[in-house]
């Protein structure tokens, strides 16, 4: 954080969170505790091992930035992802994350989930989905958390290999006759060379079955700009994308400042995984500048366990600190969340309900 303090305006501001991984959710406290349950070998003699091995600055990405000998942050990712074995693991994550979400004034959540990468590693596809459904439905009576869900394509993975993956998930989705945990598809892993379009056979099918979309675009990768431009003009036969996940690197482009105005398309920002790779005057302006040109950004978390353990609150505090926005600026932040969400219309009502009534006085 920076050696700032969450205010007592950031942390009793009403939240939605529309960018979180799950599984990048996972506390070193539930890791040792699952590793322990499921009888998984860590590469760490002590609890305090574990915990300390998280204050690293992960290499964001080889590929771009050479091996500079830390491990990439998806290495960490993944390797946490080892301890997650049964339906009762990961409906724990989920709650776990549903508990910390209700005590930062979080509302309303839609988290990402890929099961591709747990089916590689012998867990069934059913035992993914089973726990978070199990959570999805808790969620509200034991947290107040209403959350929908965010079916992940696995982009270094094979492309044909997505095809199987939906097919499989789809009973669960918010589909006629499904269960309802997902109502959108997104991407997900490594951008490096897997540019959205290579994806484009994969989206029509949930478009189709009525589900939404919503796409990364990782920030600072190679051919940033022109994964932005594919997912605002060309995915989905030029439709393109209702959301974008990251998109920073459409300030650089007058173009798709434009292209976001017009066609309405919300970037879903994490400024902190940011901040750990851009200096304080060089990461702010490029917010402001978004904010200013009047495309609707919201703020996010992304994997905050592997990101120095700053959750939402965090990441809105550092926006309203280095941005110098107002209490109102921030307000607003959050109702674009509400408008960008997929929630219920009744959950919808409620959060901005609870907006009008914040106190926006002595702003500085």
């Amino acid at each position: 954080m920076n050696g700032l303090e969450i205010s007592p305006f950031i942390q009793s501001l009403p939240k939605v969170e529309l960018h979180i991984h799950i599984e990048g959710t996972l506390t070193p406290r539930l890791r040792w505790k699952l590793s322990k349950r499921n009888n998984i070998k860590l590469p760490y003699d002590t609890y305090e091992d574990l915990v300390a091995s998280y204050a690293v600055t992960y290499n964001h990405r080889k590929e771009v930035n050479g091996d500079n000998g830390a491990p990439t942050f998806l290495e960490a990712f993944y390797a946490g992802c080892q301890v997650l074995q049964t339906e009762e693991d990961f409906y724990e994550l989920a709650m776990e994350y549903f508990q910390k979400a209700a005590k930062m004034n979080v509302r309303y959540v839609e988290p990402m989930f890929s099961t591709q990468d747990h089916i590689q590693r012998g867990i069934p596809a059913q035992t993914v989905l089973d726990g978070y459904l199990r959570a999805q439905h808790d969620g509200p009576g034991r947290y107040g958390i209403h959350s929908n869900w965010i079916f992940c394509f696995l982009r270094d993975h094979p492309v044909l290999e997505a095809k199987d993956a939906y097919e499989e998930a789809l009973p669960w989705g918010s589909v006629e006759g499904g269960k309802g945990l997902f109502h959108a598809v997104g991407l997900a892993s490594n951008e490096f060379g897997r540019p959205p379009l290579i994806f484009e056979q994969h989206f029509r099918c949930p478009k189709s079955d009525g589900l939404h979309v919503t796409m990364h675009c990782d920030v600072d990768q190679k051919d940033a700009v022109a994964h932005v431009h594919e997912t605002i003009f060309d995915i989905l036969n030029g439709q393109g994308t209702e959301r974008i996940d990251h998109g920073l690197n459409a300030v650089d482009d007058p173009r798709l400042i434009a292209g976001l105005r017009a066609r309405n398309i919300p970037l879903t920002l994490c400024p902190h995984a940011y901040h750990r790779r851009q200096k304080t005057e060089v990461l702010f302006p490029k917010i402001t500048k978004l904010w200013k040109e009047g495309v609707k950004i919201c703020i996010n978390s992304d994997d905050p366990t592997y990101m120095h353990n700053v959750w939402i609150d965090g990441n809105m505090q550092k926006v309203y600190t280095y941005c110098s926005f107002t209490k109102v600026d921030m307000i607003n932040l959050v109702r674009n969340a509400v408008e960008a969400s997929w929630a219920e219309q009744g959950i919808k009502e409620a959060i901005l309900d609870e907006l009008a009534a914040v106190d926006v006085t002595e702003d500085n």
